[in-house]
């Protein structure tokens, strides 16, 4: 299916962009608030928390989560109704995963389940609904990108939770990397970097202009080696903000492979 910048409806790709960072941020609020009630945030090494650090009351940052969710719900909506109405069943369980990563009685963050969750809401969905609500048809080429942007979400929390080892640990937070232990989630994290490459190959078999993507994966080396390294605590703080900026660097590479012709 070719992806190109005229047949690319604008109100749709808003739409579809405040939908993912509206739910992006009411994640972030809802996980602020329940790690913040339930202790989990007491001993912290990475960036500041609200309701842990008694920067804001639960109530206020439970009530912005609610907030970034209503406008992800609403902005959803006008999006289905441009598009497909099926579309409203992922969003509600895109919802109920962004509170249900560490609220509710068992929350699944502390299962060892988040880096799974991850791949599928903020890889899968988010990458082709996107595509869905721009062309309405499902192709080998979306999912096969939507394999990259999962891969390299995954990578970025796997960042954050190696960082966490020893406070979520000690909070009884059973995240994969304390499961795995601090070797085998280093290697995890290298693992999700290499499958996202290697599903930019495969994405190559029908775009060959999706190898752009490949030149980001050289900002990710160094964080390989830090991820792979004996680094704990808080000098595995710039392991994030590394992965953050490859996950920006090659997605926008990706993207721009994706409409060249």
């Amino acid at each position: 299916m070719a992806v190109r910048p005229a047949s690319i409806s604008v109100p749709r790709l808003v739409l579809a962009a405040v939908v993912a960072l509206a739910l992006q941020i009411g994640t972030n609020y809802a996980n602020d608030y329940s790690d913040g009630v339930r202790g989990t945030d007491a001993e912290r090494v990475g960036p500041v928390r609200l309701v842990g650090q008694g920067l804001a009351t639960p109530r206020s940052v439970r009530a912005a989560a609610l907030v970034s969710f209503a406008l992800a719900g609403a902005a959803g909506l006008v999006l289905c109704a441009l598009s497909s109405w099926w579309l409203v069943v992922p969003g509600v369980a895109a919802v109920a995963a962004g509170w249900l990563y560490t609220g509710g009685p068992r929350p699944y963050g502390y299962l060892g389940l988040g880096e799974l969750f991850v791949f599928v809401f903020f890889g899968l969905f988010a990458t082709v609904g996107s595509a869905f609500v721009q062309h309405s048809a499902l192709s080998a080429l979306a999912w096969i990108s939507a394999v990259t942007v999962g891969l390299l979400a995954t990578a970025l929390l796997e960042a954050n939770n190696l960082r966490d080892i020893d406070g979520d640990r000690l909070s009884a937070k059973r995240t994969l990397a304390v499961r795995l232990g601090r070797r085998r989630a280093g290697w995890l994290y290298v693992g999700s970097m290499l499958g996202a490459a290697g599903a930019v190959v495969v994405a190559a078999f029908w775009r060959p202009t999706t190898l752009l993507a490949l030149l980001g994966f050289v900002t990710v080396l160094a964080p390989c080696r830090l991820a792979l390294s004996d680094a704990t605590g808080s000098d595995l703080v710039a392991l994030l903000k590394s992965t953050g900026r490859a996950q920006l660097l090659i997605g926008l590479l990706l993207a721009l492979g994706l409409v060249l012709v």
